[in-house]
């Protein structure tokens, strides 16, 4: 048997430091990535390797070519509103991505969990658990959440499979489905250590959503406190006129 290290082809080297790049931040949205000839001066490689990294960042639905001016970082930005009730999975099929999670961690609490949101004082009563996960669309991580789910309306919800849709368990497993999400937005610069879970190394505007979910009047099911990044996110708001309120 052969002990000889693979070494993977130099387009796909290539393609996959300048993906690196665009996932850490250091490429933004609408930047500029490495031309044909830049590649074949900077990396000595020939003109089919060049195209072929192009191609695979292109196919990939990295960057998008734009004929005549250049290629160039798609905008990952993802339209999220916030006056209906579904979450990041659905969210991110509906952009066009392919949403994943990672499980962070978990801890069982026993007491009552407390937030203010739009200056109202709520309560989820324990036992509940709080998760940390790590939300990312295709492959680049687009939130880090906190969420605070009740035990006795969820019981050994901590054995499911929690980088699934917290939804579909909710549905699925418990027979919940949720009537009522209070949420406050709020901006934020996401710096220093905060930026690890994201993979960045420079600071980034962000949201932070503090939220309550209720299946039934005054029943919370779960509470979140998460954070988006404010680079790849933009929050949509419907708004409705009273007809019997005058110009």
């Amino acid at each position: 048997m052969s002990t000889e290290q693979y070494t993977p082809p130099k387009y796909f080297q290539l393609s996959r430091e300048i993906m690196g790049r665009i996932q850490r931040g250091e490429l933004k949205p609408g930047s500029p990535v490495p031309s044909e000839n830049d590649l074949i001066e900077t990396y000595k490689v020939s003109n089919t390797t060049a195209r072929r990294v192009l191609h695979e960042l292109e196919t990939g639905n990295w960057v998008t070519r734009m004929k005549g001016k250049g290629t160039f970082v798609r905008d990952y930005a993802v339209v999220r509103s916030i006056d209906r009730i579904f979450g990041f999975t659905k969210n991110m099929l509906e952009a066009g991505r392919k949403p994943s999670t990672r499980l962070l961690g978990f801890h069982l609490r026993d007491e009552d969990h407390h937030q203010t949101i739009n200056g109202r004082p709520f309560i989820l009563k324990g036992p509940f658990c709080e998760i940390e996960r790590l939300r990312l669309a295709d492959g680049i991580p687009m939130m880090r959440e906190t969420r605070y789910l009740s035990l006795s309306l969820c019981p050994d919800i901590h054995h499911r499979n929690l980088e699934g849709s917290l939804y579909d368990i909710f549905t699925r497993d418990y027979g919940i489905r949720l009537t009522e999400i209070n949420q406050m937005l709020s901006a934020m610069l996401l710096e220093g250590p905060a930026l690890k879970p994201f993979g960045l190394t420079t600071p980034v505007p962000a949201f932070r959503v503090e939220g309550a979910s209720f299946c039934g009047k005054d029943v919370i099911v779960e509470m979140e406190n998460s954070i988006y990044r404010g680079d790849m996110y933009r929050f949509a708001a419907k708004a409705v006129g009273d007809s019997r309120t005058p110009a």
